[in-house]
């Protein structure tokens, strides 16, 4: 059973309930009810699991339950909208991702802007990808990729988690600075995509990490390298595509945000608390056990990342002509 597949079956139901030894909140204090945190993807994915990780660590710390409430669709348009609509107090949150930061420039009409309209709160992993090739591919390095896919315009086809992932977009990223144009073909989700790479139907995949180490061990398929800056620890031998691609970086990264206007102090108090879940061990291993690597900060460090990538896969959207599918 896939890693996160497994994750999210010990979370799905030890969310929603504060530990029966924690006190609850007093009425004057944050939290002094339930919370919400609205995660734009469907259950079972990795912005849903570290979500339910998160919410557990807040109910265990804070006193309340923190329950998350999926709301997919639009490429998480759908449950950001609802986060920018709700009442500023604190007790609605988004889960943000990537495709927060993509969406920002992909589309044209959107009821809100993800930077004026979501107030930063804090980063809680950025989590490294790897390119995977299958093995008919004949490139055992970036540059033999890169030869082959100039080589071959328009007859490599590449996979993704689902048009605006970070998987997509790290693909993107890498054909516009290495020159190539690998043929995008989206999924609905990163398992379905490792099923036809391991079938031949597709190529190339940029895969999060969790859940391929055993296909790269056992030669299933080929990894070339990791999309962060430097080599990773679940990864060791594998050079970054930065050494090949210079100034290439890419991850799926993942934090919170609340409405716009919420109070800096109930900020304050969420963002003590998930700086704190990486000073335990015990938290700091389950985040690892998905691939995350700490993204924690202050709110304003966390806003700065968010206007960064925004920047940085807005060239990307605009250089390649992308369009919402």
């Amino acid at each position: 059973m896939d890693l996160l597949r497994r994750t999210f079956l010990k979370l799905a139901g030890g969310v929603v309930a504060a530990p029966a030894l924690t006190q609850p909140a007093s009425a004057d204090t944050y939290p002094a009810r339930p919370v919400h945190i609205v995660a734009g993807f469907a259950a079972g994915g990795g912005v849903d699991i570290t979500a339910r990780l998160i919410g557990q660590w807040l109910s265990e710390r804070l006193g309340q339950s923190f329950i998350v409430e999926n709301r997919p669709g639009a490429g998480g348009n759908i449950g950001t909208e609802a986060v920018v609509h709700a009442a500023p107090d604190g007790y609605t949150l988004l889960l943000s991702t990537v495709p927060n930061a993509v969406n920002a420039t992909l589309y044209d009409n959107l009821n809100f802007d993800f930077i004026r309209d979501i107030a930063p709160v804090g980063g809680i992993i950025r989590v490294p990808m790897v390119i995977l090739l299958h093995p008919s591919v004949p490139a055992k390095t970036v540059p033999e990729l890169i030869a082959y896919a100039k080589a071959s315009p328009g007859k490599v086809n590449m996979a993704s988690a689902g048009f605006g992932s970070a998987p997509h977009m790290a693909g993107e990223l890498f054909n516009v600075m290495a020159g190539v144009k690998m043929v995008h073909v989206p999924y609905r989700g990163q398992g379905p995509a490792l099923t036809d790479l391991l079938g031949g139907q597709v190529q190339v995949l940029f895969a999060t990490t969790p859940g391929t180490s055993d296909y790269i061990a056992t030669g299933k398929l080929r990894a070339l390298a990791v999309t962060t800056a430097s080599r990773i620890a679940m990864l060791p031998d594998l050079p970054p595509v930065g050494d090949f691609v210079p100034g290439y970086e890419s991850s799926q990264w993942y934090g919170l945000g609340a409405p716009a206007k919420t109070s800096a102090d109930i900020v304050a108090t969420l963002n003590r608390e998930i700086n704190a879940a990486f000073a335990d061990a015990k938290m700091k291993s389950r985040f690892a056990d998905i691939g995350g690597e700490p993204l924690t900060g202050t709110p304003d460090e966390f806003g700065k990342f968010i206007a960064g990538e925004t920047e940085k896969w807005g060239k990307v959207v605009k250089s390649t002509g992308m369009k919402p599918e």
